[in-house]
């Protein structure tokens, strides 16, 4: 804080103020404060009586200054240090997953009603982009018994405001929320940390499992000002409905929160982060929406409020969580964030290789196997083997799965490489440049014509079967073959967009004679014969 931060002129501070706020309701503000000795307001100057303090115009200046006269603490939720997190977008180009990490990590704790806010802001360096955002989580459909169709979409409505150092305005002018800190960076450990003061809103709080016990979850749950509590484990942060916690997760708290981080977890060691120190330390974020049952879109994953027994109770009773359905339905929604694409995310893969991490998921929780139960194998081996089509021309995506599943069924098993994807995605990941293959990669492995269509699935399928024994030192040729990933042709077909599939006997003669060149060791055992066991 610059010593002073209430001798800034006027003029300066209306150049770079927040929205909302006209030189008249600062020049009130700045007025008001200047019976506080520092900018932050989080001190009165000596001497400052009740006689002083009455003449405060502002009603929320005037409590502050009430409380700290008569002794009273300013809120650690009104008043907190907040430090830069890894850009979610930086993130998903380290990783090769897209941008679908949490946007709001930065948890104030504090509820800003509808009307105007006075928030004091300091350390914040020129030039940085550092919000308060503020998500309408209560947002509904006009039409509540047709909530699918509504035209905002189901996507976060949000408020943003840029923030400054010293008084920021905040105006709200057609819903109140939770508020979040937008302070993101490529180079997080390099920024400064920021101070912000709520002069005005409510305290709502927020559950975080390293410090808070089950009697600190019922007490956010019994004082909250707001319908939705945060709360944040070490994986996951979640954004849910007071009733609903209370209904199925009251007494559970880190029972609840511990079990989603285990759900992340449980991808992240699939994934190879954990064995290849890249466990990143944002968060995903798990909220409540009011348009559809579940779903993923670039803020993390949503479910249904509103409905008694609904999609709620079964993602808030930390006992529901980690079995059936909706453990299968989250690892099924934080697959899609985890996709790495397009290298095990190539059009026809939409719906299919982030169930790989639900089978993972769902097993390693005991519970049954989704494609043992359905009969894929046995459907796979019928209608792909029996029939020799490409996977990709089989409508089921169950079917679609089986090829990668029994991969996962082989190596940790007969194959004796448990660690077969943890090193798989990990040399994916290293053949990326910023979440694609540059054409120049591509020119130079699969040839020209590849790189002018890059989207094109069968240059990355081709990869992947390379990729695959090179990490594994097996020839799995004839596995990628009864499968028709050399399937050669050309499909058009939309999975999320639309993409041409062309694959040309010269590509597909480059791939094999490069698994040949290896000189690999065959299977042990008929790949394609394996399933899980009941």
């Amino acid at each position: 804080m610059k010593k002073n931060l209430l001798s800034f002129s006027l003029a300066i501070l209306l150049s770079s103020c927040a929205f909302s706020q006209s030189a008249e309701d600062l020049h009130q503000v700045y007025s008001d404060l200047t019976i506080f000795q520092d900018g932050l307001a989080s001190n009165l100057k000596k001497g400052v009586n009740k006689k002083q303090i009455n003449t405060i115009k502002n009603e929320d200046i005037k409590i502050l200054a009430q409380e700290l006269l008569a002794g009273k603490k300013i809120d650690s939720y009104k008043f907190a240090t907040f430090n830069a997190l890894l850009s979610p977008k930086t993130l998903g180009q380290e990783l090769s997953i897209g941008d679908g990490y949490s946007k709001y990590e930065n948890i104030t704790g504090v509820y800003l009603p509808i009307g105007k806010h006075i928030v004091i802001a300091d350390g914040i360096i020129e030039g940085k982009d550092i919000k308060l955002v503020v998500p309408n989580w209560m947002r509904k459909a006009p039409n509540p018994d047709d909530p699918t169709k509504d035209p905002k979409g189901w996507g976060i409505e949000k408020k943003e405001f840029k923030l400054r150092n010293g008084v920021n305005i905040i105006d709200l002018e057609d819903f109140g929320s939770l508020a979040y800190i937008n302070y993101f960076s490529d180079q997080p450990e390099k920024e400064s940390p920021i101070k912000i003061h709520f002069i005005s809103g409510k305290v709502n709080g927020y559950f975080d499992i390293n410090k808070h016990s089950d009697a600190d979850w019922n007490a956010f749950i019994d004082h909250a000002v707001f319908p939705i509590l945060d709360a944040k484990g070490k994986h996951i942060q979640t954004a849910y409905p007071v009733e609903a916690l209370k209904n199925y997760a009251y007494g559970r708290g880190k029972e609840l929160i511990s079990n989603y981080d285990s759900l992340v977890y449980r991808q992240h060691r699939l994934m190879g982060l954990e064995k290849y120190n890249k466990v990143p330390k944002n968060k995903i974020l798990a909220r409540v929406n009011y348009n559809y049952y579940m779903f993923r879109d670039g803020d993390g994953v949503a479910y249904m409020g509103d409905k008694q027994g609904y999609a709620m109770k079964m993602v808030v009773d930390p006992s529901s969580v980690i079995k059936g359905d909706p453990c299968w339905g989250f690892s099924h929604e934080v697959g899609h964030v985890h996709q790495t694409s397009p290298m095990l995310s190539w059009g026809g893969l939409g719906e299919v290789s982030n169930n790989i991490y639900s089978l993972y998921v769902m097993r390693s929780f005991g519970n049954k196997s989704r494609i043992l139960e359905q009969d894929n194998f046995n459907k796979a081996k019928a209608n792909i083997i029996d029939k020799k089509i490409s996977y990709l021309q089989d409508p089921d995506v169950f079917n679609r799965l089986v090829p990668f599943w029994q991969l996962q069924l082989y190596f940790e098993g007969a194959g004796q490489q448990p660690d077969f994807y943890p090193d798989l995605f990990e040399k994916l990941r290293n053949q990326n440049v910023n979440n694609r293959p540059s054409r120049q990669k591509i020119r130079e492995r699969w040839g020209r014509e590849a790189a002018v269509v890059e989207r094109n699935p069968a240059v990355h399928q081709l990869n992947f079967v390379k990729t695959a024994c090179e990490v594994s030192q097996t020839d799995l040729t004839e596995f990628f073959d009864k499968y028709g990933f050399f399937h050669v042709g050309e499909m058009e077909y939309d999975d999320y967009g639309d993409f041409k599939y062309k694959m040309t006997k010269e590509m597909v003669d480059e791939c094999r004679n490069a698994i040949k060149a290896m000189n690999l060791a065959k299977p042990k055992v008929d790949i394609s014969s394996l399933s899980d066991k009941i």
